[in-house]
This record gives C-alpha cells, sequence and structure tokens, in this order.
C-alpha cells in the first residue's frame, strides 16, 4: 500500500511539475532571483502562444466580447453587499498633539458579520505595549467602536494612521494625520 501512494504521488507530482526545465534553474546574474537569466524556464509548448499555458478569459477574447449577465450580478452582490464592513464615524483627519500627553483616535464600523477593527501607523498595523491600548465596544449585533490611545506620545508617534475594518464582504479605511507641537507657557 505504501509503495502504491509513493508512485501515485510522484505521478501527481511529475504531472503538476513537469511542464518546468529543472536544468534552467540555477544560479544567475546579479538581480535574477537566482533563477538563471531569464527566470524559471518553460519546455516548449508551455508559453503564451503555444498552448499549455493558462489562458485568460476577459471581455475582450469571449464570444460576443461581453461579460456574462450571471458575472457582472454576482460581481455586485458581492462588492456591493449591505452587509460589508463601513466605517460610520471617525475622528477628524489631521490633529496635532502636545508631547507627553494623550493622543486619541475613534472609529465606529458597521457590518454583518460585525467587523474587526485593524489600527495602522504608516502602513504597519499597530500591537498593544504598554504605551498604546486598543479600547473596542460592540454596539448592537452588527458595530463596534474602537478607541486607539497612545500615552504618553513622544515625536516619533506622529505619522498617519488608519482604522481598517473588514468582515468577509468588504473592507473599509480611514486615516489620520498627526503631528506633534511643542507646550510654550
Amino acid at each position: 500500500m505504501k509503495t502504491f501512494s509513493l508512485i501515485l504521488g510522484l505521478l501527481l507530482f511529475n504531472l503538476l511539475f513537469s511542464k518546468y526545465d529543472a536544468a534552467a534553474v540555477g544560479k544567475g546574474a546579479v538581480g535574477s532571483g537566482g533563477r538563471g537569466r531569464g527566470g524559471m524556464k518553460q519546455k516548449s509548448g508551455g508559453g503564451r502562444k503555444g498552448g499549455g499555458g493558462p489562458i485568460l478569459i476577459n471581455k475582450e477574447n469571449r464570444p460576443g466580447g461581453k461579460e456574462s449577465i450571471l458575472e457582472t450580478a454576482a460581481g455586485d452582490a458581492y462588492y456591493n453587499n449591505p452587509n460589508g464592513a463601513s466605517i460610520k464615524y471617525a475622528s477628524h483627519f489631521e490633529s496635532e498633539y502636545i508631547l507627553g500627553r494623550k493622543l486619541s483616535f475613534y472609529c465606529k464600523a458597521q457590518g454583518l458579520p460585525r467587523p474587526r477593527i485593524t489600527w495602522l501607523k504608516d502602513g504597519i498595523e499597530l500591537y498593544e505595549h504598554p504605551f498604546f491600548q486598543v479600547h473596542e465596544f460592540n454596539v448592537g449585533k452588527d458595530q463596534i467602536t474602537s478607541k486607539m490611545e497612545i500615552d504618553p506620545t513622544t515625536q516619533r508617534d506622529s505619522g498617519y494612521y488608519e482604522c481598517q475594518a473588514d468582515n468577509k464582504y468588504a473592507v473599509d479605511k480611514r486615516g489620520f494625520r498627526t503631528d506633534y507641537t511643542l507646550d510654550v507657557y
């Protein structure tokens, strides 16, 4: 039985990867990613013109030259789903903070299932630590309110923050730009 499984596995592996020429995969020139001069080479018959490769169907090469009504309706139903995550309220876009004081942003999202809120700074996801906290409150069956706080603030806290709400139907984002100011008395 083990021999049969091994032979079947080898046959499947050979069928899946037989169109790549193993001899062409080697160390290449600088910047080539180590896959020879032209990357991973395909055997003849596997390229775009000869067939054997993937065929992309779009409205230009489809008979009739249009999207089908079923595809359009399914796409609209998915991308314009009324249950998709959407941000209903968010803090003001631009704000200043005083060094050493608290900085807070708010974000309220709605969707079914209830969205998950993620906070990002300059495109990188933020995680809680002693000076950064996130407080979340569920409201009803389809809303969530999130409050992000940094206390005390430093110069490194200035930047572009994002609140991202997502569920299985949609992703929505709001951005906040912040910069520090010196407290002068």
